[in-house]
């Protein structure tokens, strides 16, 4: 049976001045998804979130969260949601578990003792329990923000770009516990500017200047690249790169640091030689599987021509 529909966004425009943040925005997120929304900055991300909380006013559209209406039942909508800003909405003179007592007092939250301990668990801050916030990493200070946001069990959790300017280590353990918090039936929504990110999520819509500008599950949208990508590591590269276009305007290039993707149905071997012409160094070549950043591109520059 398919899960239900928890979000359902028709038409949403909203403008700040003379610039359209949201440019007709429809969407649709159902029951136990982890969701990704990605895009560069600018993209709308954060005003689609803020709208969907309530925290913004939308201009024009439509917007159902639970099947209510989010015109006319706001504040029982917000009681199911948990929200985490991208800017730290946790105390620093506070320690981890005063901020999650802080929360959940605002929150009327019953049985906090329990609820409590299996958060700090699930965040893995049992330890840290007593640190004043103003003394931890950003990737700690993440998790906390995480643990108030979820001090009430909501059913939809709502995170813009919680990972950004985390480490990495830090980044991967606040994925396996959003993976741990999907096998519990939370509906996650999650906005990140880091497209390997998007891998894990069950879907992705990608936004790029306040559009949709596809949206689906991640073996989908890489299936939309109908072309071969090569990985080629070369010096220097950025001279590569132009070469590459100059001699094949109709071939994609993508380029990253010492790395450049090459999409092509032609022969590589003729690019390559193009390059050793040039005098540019070729460490090696590979046939890769499309990434995330090679749809994302490609799909902007599709939208350019």
């Amino acid at each position: 049976m398919k899960n239900s529909c928890i979000v359902e966004v028709e038409s949403l425009v909203k403008n700040y001045e003379n610039v359209r943040a949201l440019n007709n925005v429809n969407l649709r997120i159902f029951k136990g998804e982890l969701f990704g929304l990605v895009g560069p900055d600018g993209a709308g991300k954060t005003t689609f979130l803020r709208v969907l909380c309530g925290v913004e006013n939308k201009d024009e559209g439509v917007i159902k969260v639970f099947g209510l209406d989010a015109d006319k039942h706001r504040e029982e909508i917000n009681k199911r949601i948990g929200y985490l800003s991208q800017k730290f909405s946790i105390y620093g003179d506070l320690t981890i578990e005063e901020n999650i007592d802080f929360y959940a007092k605002i929150r009327c939250v019953k049985k906090l003792k329990v609820l409590k301990e299996r958060l700090l668990e699930l965040v893995r801050l049992t330890e840290f329990r007593k640190r004043l916030v103003d003394h931890l990493s950003g990737g700690m200070k993440q998790k906390t923000a995480l643990a108030c946001a979820l001090i009430h069990s909501p059913e939809l959790l709502i995170l813009d770009e919680p990972t950004n300017g985390v480490d990495a280590v830090s980044r991967r353990d606040f994925w396996t516990i959003l993976s741990e918090l999907i096998l519990n039936n939370i509906t996650i929504i999650i906005s990140t500017p880091y497209l390997d990110e998007t891998e894990r999520c069950n879907r992705v819509a990608l936004m790029n200047k306040g559009k949709i500008i596809t949206q689906g599950n991640p073996k989908e949208l890489k299936a939309t690249v109908r072309k071969n990508v090569y990985e080629i590591v070369c010096h220097p590269s950025r001279e590569a790169a132009q070469i590459i276009k100059e001699y094949y305007s109709e071939i994609e290039v993508h380029l990253f640091g010492d790395k450049i993707n090459v999409l092509t149905n032609s022969d590589i071997d003729l690019i390559i030689d193009l390059l050793l012409s040039n005098k540019i160094h070729v460490q090696f070549v590979r046939k890769i599987f499309p990434s995330m950043e090679n749809v994302f591109i490609h799909l902007i520059q599709g939208e350019k021509t």
